[in-house]
């Protein structure tokens, strides 16, 4: 990865700096990680889901294109996807639910992946859980967005947080637990973490 780290950054430079050949190198190199990162997202979410992992990364790509971000690196770009992603994910599950007239999204999360054996109901509530979180600690909403949406290591986050590991793994335990109360269906919604 240390090669990938390298090339990815001098690519997202280049870009930045005008170079348009350099996006067309970037696109192949990241394809991958990308891939995979949506597929992280869409394991998640209810079978008969429409949006493929391959559409993900191509909205995410198209909005990415157009985005005026002052790329630090590889780490930041992720972490960039990993929103654009999440945000995909949610319009889709908005453009669903008003299709059904009220009808959410659901969605069983992976333990390890995010936040407690008890998954919550949709990635709407999950989404506004994350929201309510950020209004308290927004550097706890974005460890939970970046592990979990984005699929970074707890090193990862902690770089494109400038923050240390055992920091991201002190922060998440609190996140988690804020989220598993703030989405168990006996609890008062807008708790502080």
């Amino acid at each position: 990865m240390p090669g990938e780290s390298k090339s990815v950054t001098r690519l997202l430079q280049d870009w930045r700096g005008g170079d348009p050949q350099a996006l067309d190198q970037l696109v192949p190199v990241v394809y991958e990680s990308l891939h995979k990162m949506a597929g992280r997202c869409l394991r998640s979410e209810r079978p008969g889901n429409t949006l493929s992992s391959t559409a993900l990364v191509h909205e995410a790509y198209l909005r990415l294109v157009d985005a005026d971000v002052d790329w630090n690196g590889r780490v930041h770009f992720y972490a960039v996807s990993a929103r654009v992603m999440r945000r995909i994910l949610i319009d889709h599950a908005k453009s669903q639910g008003r299709a059904k007239r009220g009808g959410g999204e659901r969605v069983a999360f992976d333990e390890a992946a995010v936040v407690s054996a008890a998954a919550p109901e949709s990635l709407l509530e999950l989404d506004a859980a994350l929201s309510r979180l950020a209004a308290f600690d927004h550097r706890r909403s974005e460890i939970v967005e970046l592990l979990f949406f984005g699929g970074l290591t707890y090193d990862e986050v902690g770089e494109a947080l400038a923050i240390s590991r055992a920091t991201v793994d002190r922060e998440l335990r609190l996140a988690k637990a804020w989220l598993h109360r703030e989405l168990s269906p006996s609890s008062p919604a807008g708790a502080q973490p």
